[in-house]
């Protein structure tokens, strides 16, 4: 269980955005759902719920918080410009734990990634969006990615979008992930609901892990 626990929180906080140059200040808001084949998982991933994160980005600094009685808090900090990422967790039965690392996309990563233009459109908030599949295969397993992707919005990209390189240009405002976990498929499907400008104060955006958290 707690194997799974932690996984869900990593494919959800995947999702986290990466700012860069042209997006201003806001408040991106994404529901999220994820479900299974598996009878067992869906039962435990149904308790989990629809997931809302909420993403304040200011320049290339970005932080996505979620609450869920099952997951636990969830705090996402990344600056883009030094790639430097900060996540803390506080979990059921873990307690208050943090992670530190440098977001680096690598040659060999992309060589692992297959982009595929689709034909299907969606529209989300306004948007037209248009269609990518996505393979990626890594350590002998593969996850796909369906993105809509609107190049309206320019300058903030999610971690899915930032391995990509050049090859997608936009950001996703629908998205379904499908993997296998443990046996099980696992899919995670986000939209995003809600995107407002408004300021955010710096010090959400600090990379210093407070006191009470312990490395993980």
């Amino acid at each position: 269980m707690k194997n799974i626990l932690l996984f869900i929180v990593a494919v959800l906080f995947s999702l986290t955005t990466i700012a860069q140059e042209k997006f201003t200040e806001g408040e991106i808001t994404m529901k999220q759902t994820m479900s299974s084949s598996n009878q067992d998982v869906n039962v435990m991933l149904s308790e989990i719920g629809e997931m809302i994160t909420t993403t304040y980005v200011d320049g290339t600094k970005s932080r996505t918080e979620s609450s869920n009685p099952m997951t636990g808090d969830v705090i996402v900090i990344i600056d883009g410009e030094s790639n430097e990422l900060l996540q803390l967790m506080d979990m059921p039965g873990l307690g208050k734990k943090y992670t530190s690392q440098k977001v680096e996309v690598t040659e060999e990563m992309l060589k692992t990634i297959t982009i595929t233009e689709g034909t299907e459109t969606k529209n989300v908030l306004g948007y037209d969006l248009k269609q990518y599949k996505i393979k990626i295969i890594q350590d002998g397993t593969e996850m796909t990615m369906e993105m809509f992707i609107t190049d309206k919005i320019q300058g903030v990209k999610t971690q899915q979008t930032a391995m990509l390189g050049d090859k997608v240009n936009g950001y996703p405002l629908y998205m379904v992930i499908t993997m296998n976990q443990m046996g099980a498929e696992i899919v995670v499907k986000s939209e995003v609901t809600k995107m407002e400008a408004k300021t955010i104060d710096d010090n959400m955006f600090s990379l210093t892990p407070p006191e009470a958290y312990e490395k993980m």
